[in-house]
């Protein structure tokens, strides 16, 4: 089985909060992923958005663009207004060769939002989650058909935050979103990871290897306490560097023949964590388990002409 590693710029420049940001250039942000193994950066602020200006950066890093952010609104909004928005985003994607989006909800979410404490999050009725999940189906549907496949990504504080939250979304939407399985968000959020794997394996199309400070989740006052705060607390890291068993989450993606990204995705204080050596950190563990599961791992960056 072959798997390719990437990471997401998020442990450089955070954009939810930009004091957790490392005064580094684009170029020196994919130069210290690279020295570390890394071979795919997921998209950040920093990136241009003109294919002709990326792609000679990406082949100057030797990386290539493994997925990115689009802060989708379905659960308000109608197809209509988010498919405005992400076209653009589907044009540069289609143009860097990129895998997939990530669509991640926005709508009703509070993760950017530090006031607003996680017990505070949206929740939705049965009757909602079901038009909602249709709407997403219909939204990835057109994404597949203009070029470039979603990965859904449930995240904490938004509408699809917890294990339940998750099933009932796959029950009611369709082959037409596939999921991206984010380990820390779902421990984080109480649920289990592996059985998450066990249950939607068939949907799964992209990985965010997160690993999460237990001590740190435990510890959280969620009725005071923010996604914000939990980050600035130091609830996230590299694999190799928290609670998470990625030996026995790699394996069991293994078992279900998953192939693609593993992404590490670890927003922390660069000046606690320094961007490099966690990156480094993370990569010597990755290598570790994927090797253990039987994982081949490409070390090709940007593809050569």
């Amino acid at each position: 089985m072959k798997a390719k590693l990437g990471m997401s710029p998020i442990a450089w420049w955070n954009d939810d909060l930009p004091e957790l940001s490392d005064d580094v250039s684009l170029e020196e942000c994919l130069r210290q992923s690279r020295s570390a193994g890394f071979t795919g950066m997921e998209q950040g602020r920093r990136f241009p958005n003109d294919p002709r200006e990326m792609l000679p950066i990406l082949r100057a890093a030797d990386v290539t663009l493994c997925g990115g952010w689009f802060s989708g609104t379905l659960v308000d909004e109608e197809l209509a207004a988010n498919k405005d928005r992400i076209a653009p985003m589907i044009e540069l994607f289609k143009a860097v060769n990129a895998p997939c989006i990530v669509y991640g909800e926005t709508g009703r979410s509070i993760q950017g939002d530090r006031s607003k404490p996680l017990a505070t999050k949206p929740r939705l009725s049965d009757d909602e989650m079901k038009a909602y999940a249709r709407r997403v189906t219909q939204f990835g549907e057109w994404c597949a058909d203009e070029g470039m496949p979603l990965s859904y990504h449930h995240h904490m504080a938004a509408v699809v935050e917890t294990e339940p939250e998750l099933d009932a979304f796959m029950r009611n939407s369709g082959q037409g979103i596939p999921l991206l399985l984010d380990a820390g968000h779902l421990a984080f959020a109480g649920g289990d990871v592996l059985r998450a794997i066990d249950n939607h394996h068939a949907r799964i199309n992209h990985v965010h290897v997160k690993d999460i400070r237990k001590p740190v989740v435990d510890g959280l006052d969620r009725s005071r306490q923010s996604f914000l705060d939990a980050v600035a607390l130091g609830a996230f890291t590299v694999p190799g560097d928290g609670s998470l068993d990625f030996g026995a989450i790699v394996q069991r993606l293994a078992d279900h023949g998953y192939e693609g990204w593993f992404v590490v995705e670890a927003e922390q204080d660069p000046r606690r964590a320094p961007p490099q050596k966690m990156a480094e950190i993370g990569h010597a563990e990755l290598m570790r388990v994927m090797t253990a599961a039987g994982y081949t791992v490409e070390t090709e960056g940007f593809p050569k002409e």
